[in-house]
């Protein structure tokens, strides 16, 4: 079976013409390998702990090193990563807003934490910070979410409604590290 370039092909394989590379552009491959995209900016209010600020120091001074060693490799992709990793949390740290908690509040404010407990007597304890330093499963939760919207401004005693599940405020503290 002829295939094509005078070559003769087994039955049922078929031929795949290929393209030299003096038709194709390195620095196009190099380009698509380095482009890794932007990381999205929340576009809520960068409130942050002390606790969170330096979160966001320390990330600006290790992408600043993982930059310095991806370019002292000379390799793009992690030059690529670092760059934009380190544009994040520069932008991060220029529009952050230190908001220590009010230690005399008798609602819940930012920074604040917050004992929660529903009709089944499940407790919840979570201390309410930015974005960049939440994580449910260290107790912290943004102040953006859900959880934490409906608590603000509440105190002791007062329901928040989440989920279409009631949960009682039972304490309010200010943390030591605030």
């Amino acid at each position: 079976m002829p295939s094509g370039r005078g070559v003769v092909l087994p039955a049922g394989a078929a031929y795949l013409p290929t393209m030299s590379r003096a038709f194709t552009r390195e620095e196009d491959s190099e380009n698509a390998l380095a482009d890794v995209g932007e990381r999205a900016v929340s576009p809520h209010r960068n409130l942050v702990t002390r606790r969170g600020l330096a979160h966001i120091e320390a990330e600006i001074a290790n992408w600043r090193a993982e930059l310095a060693r991806a370019e002292g490799e000379q390799d793009r992709q992690k030059i690529a990563i670092a760059a934009r990793d380190l544009r994040y949390w520069t932008a991060r740290r220029e529009n952050a807003e230190l908001a220590p908690p009010e230690p005399d509040s008798a609602v819940v404010r930012f920074g604040m934490k917050v004992s929660i407990e529903d009709e089944d007597e499940m407790r919840a304890r979570w201390t309410i910070v930015g974005e960049d330093e939440a994580d449910p499963s260290d107790g912290t939760i943004s102040h953006v979410s859900p959880m934490a919207q409906a608590l603000f401004g509440k105190g002791v005693g007062e329901l928040a409604t989440v989920n279409g599940k009631e949960w009682e405020i039972v304490a309010i503290e200010v943390p030591v590290d605030g």
